[in-house]
């Protein structure tokens, strides 16, 4: 079980703006890798220890087969928006479209899931023989202070994040401590505790 990211996000939840004041950064001058290499790296990062995509993204879940009978394949994340396609290798290795009126989406439950609606198609005995496409995260509205779907908790812990990491910010011990125990509890207002 495999999941590739097929479209990245187009925006980002934080900007060199927004990190400007916590961080202390001089953003003039490292705006351009601040943008995009410092918070895309730390947004991949709380996705990864969340459980979940944060921003709007395409990506694909890759099996070796679909369950037995009418049980429900686990997408693996929360915040599923659209299913793009489910295909599958047939007996003879030729790929397969599932109709979208075969299967439906759970994106209530989290993790969130596909299920036949009477009975997944038989695969051939392939390696990654079966491939479910689809969107999830939180939609954009904007980037920034303007992304106002992300829970604040989650924008507010990536930029306390980011302070604590970036070089010339030097914290005591107990400041760090502190730190790091506000941007735990912010972020964890939306891990998928399934996923740990």
């Amino acid at each position: 079980m495999t999941l590739i990211t097929i479209i990245k996000p187009a925006v980002e939840p934080v900007t060199d703006a927004d990190l400007a004041v916590p961080a202390r950064l001089d953003t003039t001058d490292f705006s351009e890798h601040i943008n995009q290499f410092l918070v895309p790296t730390f947004r991949a990062e709380a996705e990864h220890r969340l459980g979940r995509r944060l921003i709007t993204q395409t990506v694909e879940l890759v099996l070796n087969d679909f369950p037995t009978a009418d049980q429900p394949v686990d997408l693996q994340l929360p915040n599923v928006q659209s299913l793009v396609s489910v295909k599958y290798l047939d007996g003879a290795g030729v790929q397969q479209t599932v109709a979208p009126e075969s299967y439906r989406l759970d994106a209530d439950s989290i993790p969130s899931s596909v299920s036949p609606v009477s009975e997944w198609p038989s695969t051939g005995h392939y390696a990654n023989a079966v491939r479910i496409r689809y969107v999830t995260g939180y939609a954009a509205t904007g980037a920034g202070a303007e992304y106002t779907v992300l829970p604040k908790a989650v924008r507010q812990g990536m930029l306390m994040h980011i302070s604590l990491t970036y070089p010339r910010n030097v914290f005591t011990p107990a400041e760090r401590e502190a730190m790091e125990t506000a941007r735990d509890s912010l972020l964890n207002t939306i891990k998928d505790w399934s996923f740990s």
